[in-house]
């Protein structure tokens, strides 16, 4: 597994999955994916954009098994997301509580938040309980407050589940609605069978890699930190890991944390693909900066430590910059983020703390100042990186900062800048802009060159505003030189 991998929602190209097979067997860009990523509003969703999922059955609106089918007759892979740590109140573990109460068959299959903490607060006027300091001080928690969502319980009275990301509560008269992504609690064996279920059925639908969403909040433990906890989130990976295994599945783990915690080391050594979330904001640095330095230190990391990553310019999330910190001086961190906020990013910050940046939600091109020249040395970049490269669709498109699709999507559709949709004959005719052609060059010469392949020899050099990365397999080699001043590079090679 090294060749390129597509990456975008059901409904990027088209309206549905089945009008995005139907554009891959476009001759242009026909066989330049060996694997696509499709985010999770392939399935029953309702809120995030599909990371809230009520089932993993296939939603009718955007997929069919025959999408599935004819991706597989194309010799194209998939990649698909699970989501460990919640679930959508629309799931029929949450609704038949709502209906049922404690008579539920699923009253444990979510954490009630008072139970949990029985005995490590008081409880509020507002019925639920509010922990003693020395249990919370560590926690950290992706929102102010505490990750509750109040939910009225069919015997009268209202009752606190914990719920680490978004909710929703509309008040409609004395009526009460509400969505939410309800945190699962894993020391249930209905949680564990439930897994099992949902990693066979991604396995049926024919997944070679599953994505692993939100899996480092899901241990939780009074005291502890609430997110990566030691040892639950290694105990639950490696249950996950058992079940995957025995399906034929790849893990591949998604978290954000600093370089410097080396918790992407240890995912490696456990024997975890990891994502490489270091490299785009390296490169936009050694781009701007005319700067090989970090770059090249990153390199020899993976080199070194045999890392098997999956890099991407680009994605449906933002560009991270938090991971950066210990392998970029926080000056340089801030420079970047400088850089791209100017050219129109959002900026998006933990809890409103200015010195703990997570990630810039913009294009890549757009961060690049929307300079072809730019875009593809960092398309060439990532093609002579060790992974696999996962190509965010609106970066091959070159797409600009969607700032319509963020304004409609109101308070918090910050992410929707990066996420514009097209139709089919839209996508058609991006496929003749100079920009996409280059990109598409480089990605076949990816393909078709013996260098590029599991086994390689990847080295690399360089210093000031040069560098160079050879990769070298049975005789076959692949070079790329570039000149990060000049923006400009050159690819050589040589087969046998």
């Amino acid at each position: 597994m090294s060749k390129p991998m597509l990456n975008a929602y059901p409904d990027s190209i088209g309206k549905n999955l089945g009008q995005c097979v139907k554009f891959l067997s476009n001759p242009q860009i026909k066989d330049v994916f060996a694997d696509f990523y499709v985010l999770p509003s392939i399935f029953q969703s309702d809120l995030d954009r599909g990371f809230s999922v009520i089932s993993y059955d296939l939603n009718k609106d955007l997929a069919s098994p025959q999408d599935l089918s004819s991706l597989k007759s194309m010799g194209i892979g998939l990649k698909l997301d699970f989501v460990l740590n919640h679930a959508s109140v629309q799931s029929k573990q949450f609704q038949d509580i709502l209906k049922k109460g404690e008579e539920s068959e699923y009253k444990d299959f979510f954490i009630d938040w008072n139970q949990f903490w029985e005995g490590y607060g008081d409880m509020t006027c507002e019925g639920y309980i509010e922990p003693r300091p020395e249990y919370i001080k560590d926690m950290f928690f992706r929102k102010p407050g505490l990750p509750i969502l109040m939910v009225p319980m069919p015997g009268g009275g209202s009752k606190p589940y914990w719920n680490t990301f978004y909710q929703e509560v509309k008040q409609e008269g004395s009526r009460t609605s509400f969505l939410g992504q309800m945190d699962l609690n894993i020391k249930s064996p209905d949680v564990w069978e439930f897994y099992k279920d949902t990693l066979e059925k991604l396995a049926g639908y024919g997944a070679k890699i599953v994505r692993l969403d939100a899996f480092a909040y899901a241990s939780k433990e009074p005291g502890a930190r609430n997110f990566m906890n030691d040892p639950g989130t290694w105990v639950l990976l490696a249950r996950v890991k058992e079940i995957a295994t025995s399906l034929g599945l790849a893990l591949l783990p998604e978290i954000h944390t600093e370089y410097r915690e080396k918790v992407h080391e240890k995912l490696a050594d456990e024997g975890y693909l990891i994502y490489d979330f270091f490299m785009p904001g390296l490169l936009i640095h050694a781009i701007e900066k005319h700067n090989s330095e970090y770059i090249l230190q990153w390199i020899g990391d993976i080199v070194e430590k045999g890392l098997k990553t999956v890099n991407m310019l680009g994605c449906h999330d933002g560009i991270p910059l938090l991971d950066l910190r210990g392998l970029l001086p926080d000056k340089e961190i801030d420079d970047v983020i400088n850089i791209i906020v100017r050219r129109g990013g959002y900026v998006k910050n933990i809890l409103g703390s200015k010195d703990m940046y997570y990630q810039v939600n913009a294009t890549y091109y757009s961060a690049l100042g929307e300079d072809d020249g730019k875009m593809l040395l960092a398309r060439a970049l990532q093609l002579f990186m060790p992974g696999v490269p996962q190509v965010w669709y609106l970066d091959l498109f070159g797409g600009k900062n969607d700032y319509d699709a963020a304004k409609r999507a109101g308070e918090g559709g910050h992410k929707e800048i990066n996420r514009t949709n097209f139709t089919t004959a839209q996508a058609e005719a991006i496929l003749k802009n100079d920009l996409v052609k280059k990109q598409l060059d480089l990605l076949k010469f990816r393909n078709a060159c013996p260098a590029f392949g599991e086994g390689a020899v990847i080295t690399a050099r360089g210093g000031g505003h040069k560098l160079h990365i050879e990769w070298s397999l049975n005789g076959n080699t692949a070079r790329l030189d570039v000149d990060f001043k000049a923006v400009s590079y050159t690819i050589s090679e040589n087969r046998i």
